[in-house]
């Protein structure tokens, strides 16, 4: 028979003594005296103000010094013994250097509940959380960022369409900006800097919608004709052709391997281009044309807005069943500018045309509005900032000069007004933004492209860590 560890018995033996007999026929046999139970023992003395509760078992970190256990833990430091003194002083002054922070004698581990000290521990877990709370209760002021006072970079755009309802350009993943002038489809590098044509098509079709893949290998481009065809832009090869609509597609958008493209045929299709039979699903619940469609980061749900004022949600999972998640009537005008959280999952942002002028943000899990901002201007783009807590939008056509044709930055959750730049002299068709997120780009009516530094990189003490959590974490003392 293995022999029982020594030191669970001694434990043991050490619990028993804390313990009574009771009569053996009582159905409690043992009953814990109070002085060992520390909620009891503080009940008998209500004067006292204790600090935490205590437990038998538990130790209470909040009155340890742990700094003081490390250091009698690793000290390896020999005693210089001083002849002068006797063992009578050494012994009485080595006792005087042990006490804790209320004058008793240091213990390691403290399991029972201690009364309020009148004495500042030298680290304390309590301490340093009525410091946190203290800090984040003081009123800071708000860091407003500064925006910029002007564009960081404007290239031409000849025979631009001032058109509300296209979606003619889109910034990918490799870096590249694809943008539709007129007959033309162009590609811009913006590490090299250098401008390619990638096709040319005859004036009685004209590019109305484009977007890349999500690992920018291919550039699906919408044509007024119907016509829907994928690109190998670094090839410069035309890969398929996909059919399914009989009008202009207005609108396309990525999920995966799944293209999702929206018509004025008032028909939203889902293509699988990796299939021969490309169309999985054909959805027709807007009454006018779709011009604004948007995948959720996560895949699952999918936004589509129309010029009736209407926007649908639809899960992925029941597409095929042509059944929508909810229907926002909430708009006066057409739906075209949509736009994900990418930091809260399920909130979405909407703009309305110039008969609504209003930013909406839903709650798409609970199917409700969050928040209503009357801008009083067209709504024809968002953006959300990755690295702040702010949303862009692209405004146009307004009855006030006041917003006319500008970019307004919002504060999220309140929507407070960040600031306005006031440079564009026509309305904004169009908004997209770099890879990194630092930049974003303007399509303006007036046959101009407009770069904007206006982001910018995340706050560097987003992730400093509090002494708090960084004690808890083990982040400051080695002791576990």
């Amino acid at each position: 028979m293995p022999a029982f560890p020594f030191f669970l018995v001694q434990d043991f033996l050490l619990l028993l003594q804390g313990l009574k007999k009771k009569n053996p026929f009582d159905q409690n046999m043992w009953e814990v005296q109070s002085d060992w139970y520390s909620p009891t023992r503080m009940n008998s003395s209500p004067n006292t103000q204790y600090e935490f509760p205590g437990d038998r078992f538990i130790p209470n970190r909040s009155l340890m010094d742990l700094d003081q256990a490390q250091s009698l833990l690793t000290n390896r430091t020999v005693p210089n013994r001083n002849s002068n003194f006797n063992e009578a002083y050494r012994q009485k002054l080595q006792d005087q250097l042990t006490l804790d922070s209320d004058g008793n004698p240091f213990k390691m581990l403290v399991f029972r509940g201690s009364p309020k000290s009148s004495r500042k521990p030298l680290l304390c877990v309590d301490e340093m959380r009525r410091s946190d709370e203290f800090d984040s209760n003081m009123i800071k002021p708000t860091q407003l960022r500064s925006l910029p006072k002007g564009e960081s970079r404007v290239l031409d755009a000849p025979n631009m369409r001032n058109d509300f309802y296209m979606n003619i350009m889109d910034w990918g993943k490799n870096n590249v900006l694809a943008v539709a002038l007129g007959l033309d489809l162009y590609l811009w590098n913006s590490e090299t800097v250098n401008v390619r044509k990638l096709f040319h098509v005859n004036e009685n079709d004209h590019p109305t919608s484009l977007a890349w893949s999500q690992d920018a290998k291919y550039l699906a481009v919408g044509y007024k004709g119907s016509k829907l065809q994928l690109w190998d832009a670094e090839a410069s090869k035309l890969v398929r052709s996909l059919k399914g609509h009989n009008r202009r597609v207005a609108t396309i958008t990525w999920n995966g391997h799944t293209l999702t493209s929206g018509s004025r045929d008032r028909s939203i299709i889902n293509h699988d281009v990796r299939a021969r039979n490309n169309v999985t699903c054909h959805l027709r619940a807007h009454s006018q044309e779709v011009c604004g469609l948007k995948w959720s980061e996560t895949g699952n749900l999918l936004a589509s807005g129309g010029n009736e004022n209407l926007l649908y949600i639809w899960e992925s999972s029941r597409m095929n069943s042509s059944k929508y998640l909810y229907c926002f009537k909430d708009h006066c005008a057409a739906v075209k500018a949509l736009a994900w959280c990418p930091y809260q999952s399920g909130v979405l942002a909407s703009g309305g045309g110039t008969e609504d002028g209003c930013i909406k943000l839903w709650n798409t899990q609970m199917g409700t509005c969050i928040n209503t901002i009357d801008t009083n201007s067209q709504v024809c783009g968002l953006e959300w900032n990755r690295h702040h807590k702010e949303i862009l939008s692209g405004h146009g056509y307004s009855p006030s000069e006041q917003i006319k044709n500008q970019l307004c930055l919002w504060r999220y959750p309140s929507m407070e007004k960040v600031g306005n730049l006031k440079r564009h002299t026509s309305r904004v068709l169009q908004l997209s933004q770099s890879p990194d997120g630092l930049t974003l780009v303007s399509a303006v009516a007036d046959g101009t492209l407009r770069f904007w530094n206006i982001f910018g990189p995340p706050c560097a003490d987003n992730s400093r860590l509090s002494a708090l959590d960084s004690f808890l974490s083990n982040k400051t003392s080695p002791i576990r």
